[in-house]
């Protein structure tokens, strides 16, 4: 897909423009999750990456890393100058999910793991991938996909107010569709319940069909040349 590879160079690109060192994982992304919690999740690999994440993020911080940042794959950092780092312990991404339910519009204000943040000396981190494994244990039946992602992190985000990037934001198929048409009433929805301009969004890559390659080039085009 190649929206996809653009997703992914803008946050090499905005890595290189800050002087950060940067990696791409692939397989190998698995490596740090134990062996009895992939079986678990040898049919649902979405929930072994929420996981995986995190402990890459804690090796990050152990091989000396001051600060350590994860991106995902279908995540696009259009406003580079914009996109900067929270000065606070960790955060997390937020989530304004515009649908259109039957014959009304819905909003759903969350957050999400396709951006996180967490310095030395965080307390939140070794907790959140703590939780997530138990969690993972505790449950041998099938699970939601985003089960110790968004669900999770909402959940805790309720309880305790995470520090959150309200730059960096997601981008429903309703949105995007309005903002590829020039506009429309899920992005005034969207505008109207968003803290901020975004400066990098999580395009949804799972949602993702051969027909809507067309419409997420387009709006890489539009996001990358002008601004939310």
């Amino acid at each position: 897909m190649p929206w996809l590879g653009r997703c992914i160079e803008s946050v090499a690109r905005w890595g290189r423009r800050c002087g950060y060192d940067y990696r791409w994982l692939g397989d190998e992304l698995f490596d740090r999750v134990d062996a009895d919690l992939l079986d678990r999740t040898r049919t649902q690999t979405v929930i072994a990456t929420d996981l995986a994440r995190l402990e890459w993020l804690k090796a990050g911080l152990a091989d000396g890393y001051d600060c350590v940042v994860w991106c995902d794959a279908d995540f696009l950092i259009f406003d580079a100058p914009a996109f900067t780092l929270p000065d606070t312990p960790y955060a997390i991404g937020r989530e304004v999910w515009v649908q259109r339910d039957e014959s009304r519009w819905r909003v759903y204000n969350k957050v999400h793991n396709a951006f996180l943040m967490f310095r030395r000396g965080n307390v939140f981190l070794e907790f959140y991938a703590d939780a997530a494994a138990r969690l993972l244990r505790l449950n041998s039946g099938a699970k939601p996909p985003q089960f110790i992602g968004p669900k999770l992190l909402s959940a805790l985000h309720n309880v305790v107010q995470c520090p959150v990037m309200e730059k960096a934001g997601t981008l429903s198929p309703e949105v995007i569709d309005a903002l590829v048409a020039g506009g429309g009433v899920a992005l005034e929805i969207f505008r109207s319940q968003s803290p901020m301009p975004l400066a990098g969004a999580n395009l949804c890559a799972s949602l993702a069909t051969n027909d809507r390659e067309a419409s997420l080039s387009r709006v890489i085009d539009q996001l990358l040349t002008g601004k939310l």
